[in-house]
């Protein structure tokens, strides 16, 4: 066995001869068969032992037998004591979660304060093909058939490459005590389900099955690298036209990828392929997709906007941290989107600043009969977007002058007898 992990460590680029890894150490066969392991192999290791406090007497029991096999072998020990039942009820997670939360957030600090390159836990075969499995039965994409990795960030797995019965016959033929958690022999998780009553029924139909689900896996991590590989190149996009995800073949996978960063699920990115232009879906992370014209878009889901009174001249912020500014002005002509020049004679003050409301109409400048604003924005080819963030300016009678961005209204339009205007500015 240990020239498999040895050719598995090499294949994977794990360990690096010269540094100092920590084994996550819980008595259990597969933790101390990794920590002989590696020992043997000539690696400079540490062992890191959590005791939960959820079995009694059990559990000290684990933790002395720990701490004795590492004064046998050399081996620095370090331990951590948690109330992990008070951390569950306080954080409002399940015993498992809050103790896997516990040990790798020690793990990792433990990790940087003795300077170790990684932190080697005892996943081994058959823990990849029991995740297989477990990701079927829920309901899963490629990603969880790919099972345990080799590496996640600082979290190595050397056992991979090794069956749980190799482990076994390893500790056996060294004469290598363990202890046993009674946890493992319960049935009424789904993962001992699957190792104590699903796994062997499927080796009475091919012996070779745990292997078999093994070997597919790595291919689909292969797989998965040339996916990963390719989503790359959308990741970071605020909008995404599908007409470049054709030559790819799966459109609908290569979305995905790139949405799920946003908080968008599979369900949404189906009905969103499907939609008309126009469209919007919001994902429980705060985001809004719109499908506009075989382009997704993707920004933060849109906040309230309550409208602004402006009661005279002077500068004013918003609730955006906008600035939005009234000046008294000698008559002069802009171009510029975001300032407006009005008769000042034709406008009654309070001044409102909103968002741009159904049935909003103005008379723009150049034109005689009043034109809807959700016209004016549809003949600009706004998109839903940007027609919903479309801010208006309307005066003390209610009438739309400036419709931000876009146009003014003929009827407060500068004009030959003009001879005092209002500056509207937006910054």
């Amino acid at each position: 066995m240990l020239e498999t992990v040895r050719r598995y460590i090499k294949r994977n680029n794990l360990l690096n001869d010269k540094d100092l890894y920590l084994v996550a150490l819980s008595g259990g066969a597969d933790s101390v068969c990794l920590l002989l392991v590696l020992k043997e192999l000539g690696y400079l290791v540490h062992a890191a032992h959590c005791n939960f406090r959820l079995r009694g007497e059990e559990s000290n029991r684990d933790e002395a037998f720990c701490e004795t096999l590492c004064q046998q072998m050399g081996v620095p020990f370090h331990r951590a004591h948690f109330d992990t039942t008070a951390y569950a009820e306080g954080h409002h997670v399940s015993i498992e979660m809050a103790a896997r939360e516990l040990r790798y957030r020690w793990f990792e600090q433990l990790r940087q304060d003795i300077g170790a390159s990684g932190i080697c836990v005892a996943h081994h075969r058959d823990d990849s093909v029991e995740t297989v499995l477990l990701n079927m039965i829920r309901g899963t994409g490629l990603r969880g058939l790919t099972g345990i990795l080799p590496r996640n960030g600082f979290v190595l797995r050397p056992l991979l490459g090794v069956a749980r019965q190799e482990i076994e016959d390893f500790l056996k033929k060294r004469g290598q005590a363990y202890v046993t958690d009674s946890t493992n022999l319960e049935t009424d998780v789904m993962r001992n389900k699957i190792r104590l009553q699903l796994l062997p029924m499927l080796r009475e139909l091919s012996p070779a099955i745990a292997d078999n689900i093994q070997h597919m896996s790595e291919h689909l991590s292969e797989a998965q690298e040339v996916l990963d590989a390719v989503s790359g190149h959308f990741k970071d996009r605020k909008a995404l036209d599908l007409e470049e995800l054709k030559p790819y073949g799966s459109i609908e996978y290569l979305t995905f990828e790139w949405l799920k960063n946003y908080g968008f699920n599979g369900s949404q990115v189906r009905q969103a392929l499907q939609a008309e232009t126009g469209s919007v879906f919001t994902s429980a992370q705060g985001f809004d997709l719109l499908v506009n014209r075989g382009q997704l878009v993707v920004e933060p889901a849109l906040l309230p906007f309550k409208p602004f009174k402006v009661p005279e001249e002077g500068t004013y912020i918003l609730e955006d941290d906008k600035k939005f500014s009234v000046r008294r002005r000698q008559v002069q002509i802009s171009k510029e989107p975001l300032r407006a020049m009005i008769d000042a004679a034709k406008v009654t003050f309070p001044l409102t600043v909103r968002r741009a409301e159904e049935g909003d109409w103005l008379i723009p400048y150049g034109m005689t009969g009043r034109k809807l604003l959700s016209d004016l924005m549809t003949d600009r080819k706004m998109s839903v977007f940007e027609k919903r963030r479309q801010l208006v300016v309307v005066d003390g009678k209610g009438q739309l002058v400036w419709a931000v961005g876009l146009r003014t209204d003929a009827r407060v339009a500068v004009s030959e007898t003009t001879t005092e205007v209002f500056e509207l500015s937006f910054s």
